[in-house]
């Protein structure tokens, strides 16, 4: 049996690394969903969104 801060240790690391991981989020705004009676006009302005998620060296 390991010595219970070694365990500790153990467990903060294996945390650390899972942050790591999962890296930054962020929450994105979302428009409300359209209700029956709505119609999405045609007038709306559309476009495209890139996102490049692969870092630079």
């Amino acid at each position: 049996m390991l010595p219970p801060f070694i365990i500790d240790q153990i467990r903060k690391r294996e945390e650390d690394d899972r942050h790591r991981r999962e890296g930054p989020r962020r929450e994105l705004p979302l428009p409300e969903p359209l209700r029956r009676e709505q119609k999405p006009s045609e007038e709306a302005e559309r476009g495209v969104v890139i996102i490049d998620l692969i870092a630079p060296d």
